[in-house]
Parts: C-alpha cells; sequence; structure tokens
C-alpha cells in the first residue's frame, strides 16, 4: 500500500526531490502537436512564471525545472533553516500572497488591535500556513492548479488537466 507523501519526504535525509507531474488526455503542456498543428510553445513561459513566483512565496528553492511537451521535471531544495527564520508577520505576509487569508489574518497584517483569543486563533493558523509554506504538496497544488485553469480555459474544456497527483523522488 502506497505511504503517504509526507512519510516519504524526509529532511534528514535529503532537502533535494526531484517531482514530475504529467499531463492527461493527450494535451500539450508545450511545443507543437503534431496532430493538430497548434502551437502550445508560448504555456512554457506560463510555467516558469508561476514557478518564479512561487519561489519568492514559499521556502522552496528551484534547483533546476524542465517543461516538456506533456509534462514537467522539477528538482526542488526545501529551505527549513529559512523558513525558520520567518517572522509570523512575513508568514502572514507571504500566505496572502497566494490566498486572501481570513478575516482576523488579514486584520493582523494591517496592523488593527486584536484581542488575546483572536491573536491566538492567528498564531494558531500562521503555525499551519508556515509549515505549507515548507511543503512540496501545497508548492506543487499552487503550481498545477493555475497552469490547468489557464490550460483548460485556453482550451475551452474542462475536467483534469494533470495526471493524477504528481511524483516525487528524494
Amino acid at each position: 500500500m502506497p505511504k503517504p507523501r509526507k512519510q516519504l519526504i524526509s529532511l534528514e535525509a535529503t532537502p533535494y526531490y526531484h517531482c514530475v507531474t504529467r499531463c492527461v488526455r493527450r494535451a500539450y503542456l508545450c511545443g507543437i502537436d503534431s496532430a493538430t498543428g497548434a502551437n502550445y510553445e508560448h504555456r512554457r513561459a506560463w510555467v516558469e512564471e508561476r514557478i518564479n513566483e512561487l519561489a519568492g512565496i514559499y521556502s522552496i528553492e528551484i534547483a533546476a525545472f524542465s517543461v516538456m511537451s506533456n509534462h514537467l521535471h522539477l528538482l526542488l531544495y526545501i529551505n527549513a533553516d529559512r523558513l525558520a527564520t520567518w517572522s509570523n508577520f512575513e508568514v502572514c505576509e507571504r500566505w496572502h500572497r497566494l490566498c486572501k487569508g481570513t478575516v482576523l489574518t488579514q486584520r493582523f497584517i494591517n496592523g488593527d488591535s486584536l484581542t488575546k483569543a483572536e491573536l491566538d486563533a492567528v498564531e494558531e493558523k500562521l503555525d499551519e500556513w508556515r509549515e505549507r509554506l515548507g511543503s512540496i504538496s501545497w508548492f506543487m497544488s499552487s503550481l498545477n492548479e493555475r497552469i490547468a485553469r489557464q490550460a483548460n480555459a485556453e482550451d475551452k474544456c474542462m475536467g483534469r488537466f494533470w495526471e493524477g497527483r504528481f511524483k516525487s523522488q528524494a
């Protein structure tokens, strides 16, 4: 039986992971489709821009990547030391670049006064987000979702763009 990814990733063993994600339904990630002649080369820029954006948010560095016609390879480095140095404010600010956050975290980032109970709730949420900002699974999800939405909108179709979950190997 397969193990959950949490049990497969061990920063003590190595902080480097090779991740691969593939397209479904013979979809093209980039390049020229030989069957239709359609050119999808511009999607390579989508992937590169999103990878660079996420590398500025997550505590995950991109050691290398390759965008192929129907799949994507990434060599990721989880920088746990950098993640540990981030203040609660920095964690909140980074997460808000990805998502809207909660009403309380919006108030926290704006410098509004919060009660002790509200601060405790914010700190609990920030602990969760700190863990996510060092997670390969959250990184890949953030990458894959955006690219899938863009590609499906361009292809005028719905449904899966990526084949299952991404594969990772230490």
